[in-house]
């Protein structure tokens, strides 16, 4: 019977993990075209770090360990027309693509999905369980 709670407890842990990386996948995509004059720091993409977690030896779920944030340098683009841009015509954008954040937000919908999909397994093996038990 505590084997279920841990099945619940861990695929929860990963579903907050997983949203934490959506999240900040989400935001990245939002300011993947946000533009900074080149003497300010363009925005700068975010990385979550998960890390296990380890409970008497046996594996306990899932954890956000850190933030880590992508390069504050961005990329220098040439638009003499934007409101933003030096002297010399220059501004200064996200060192970001687009396609890499469509992957990466494809892989953590899928795993967001697999642990719903663990949760609700374990859950429905808990109500039988309730259910023989009484």
């Amino acid at each position: 019977m505590m084997q279920l709670f841990r099945s619940l407890s861990i695929a929860e842990s990963g579903m907050d993990v997983y949203q934490t990386w959506l999240d900040a996948i989400a935001d990245n995509i939002a300011n993947i075209n946000k533009v900074s004059s080149t003497d300010e720091a363009a925005f700068q993409e975010r990385f979550v770090v998960a890390r296990s977690a380890i409970s008497d030896g046996r594996p306990a779920g899932a954890s956000v360990e850190r933030a880590e944030f992508g390069n504050p340098l961005g990329r220098i683009v040439y638009d003499p027309g934007h409101p933003l841009a030096d002297e010399e015509g220059f501004i200064r954008l996200p060192d970001m693509d687009l396609s890499d954040q469509m992957t990466s937000l494809l892989m953590a919908q899928r795993s967001y999905q697999a642990n719903v999909a663990s949760f609700e397994r374990a859950r429905t093996a808990y109500e039988t369980a309730l259910k023989i038990g009484s």
